[in-house]
């Protein structure tokens, strides 16, 4: 079985998270997709908005009915700050023989260096960066990858880069607009809209 992992602290969840991981769903020939809201990224400290908890129930709100889609606490159950690699190790114990795939935004190629253990990162997931496409793409799509195997070393598998939709939402945008009580219609599911409201998230 192939199986993708979608982390991020999802706060909240909107339908560009959704877009994308559909693209991977169908472009990497996923088995199940698996998304990991995280308890707290060590790059992100301070910067989350909501509770683990509300981001997680956002999460189950936002994928409810998709068969394609799964939704696992382990980073959040874990606690404290969510270190991809320990993800992955419990993963690859939990499922052994099965193929995982970590996605990540093509941003990433600025921070991978100061992941914890990124070799071993590579070594127990096939990296899926989500490039969004631009002019110069083939340039672009060979700096990502490139930059990815500057730090984890040439004898690893190379990351997939895959082209997504540009989709110009993001969860800053979102929260902005919920503290100045605008509309999320469109930005968020309608289930995810309703759980802001009713929580008075980001106010």
């Amino acid at each position: 079985m192939r199986i993708g992992l979608f982390g991020g602290t999802f706060d909240p969840p909107h339908h560009g998270h959704l877009l994308a991981a559909s693209d991977a769903f169908e472009a990497l020939a996923l088995d199940r997709l698996v998304w990991i809201p995280a308890a707290q990224q060590p790059l992100k400290v301070g910067a989350q908005s909501a509770t683990a908890a509300d981001r997680l129930t956002m999460v189950q709100l936002a994928i409810a009915g998709d068969p394609r889609f799964d939704v696992d606490p382990i980073e959040i159950e874990r606690a404290g700050l969510s270190f991809t690699v320990d993800t992955l190790e419990a993963f690859s114990r939990e499922y052994p023989g099965d193929e995982l795939v970590l996605l990540v935004g093509a941003d990433v190629m600025a921070t991978f260096g100061k992941w914890r253990s990124p070799r071993r990162i590579v070594e127990l997931a096939r990296l899926a960066i989500l490039h969004r496409a631009v002019d110069g793409e083939a340039v672009e799509k060979a700096a990502v990858s490139g930059a990815i195997r500057a730090v984890t070393g040439g004898d690893l598998p190379a990351p997939v880069v895959l082209d997504t939709r540009r989709v110009d939402i993001s969860s800053t945008e979102i929260r902005e607009r919920a503290l100045a009580g605008r509309s999320l219609h469109g930005f968020v599911p309608d289930a995810v809209a309703r759980y802001i409201s009713e929580r008075a998230l980001y106010r």
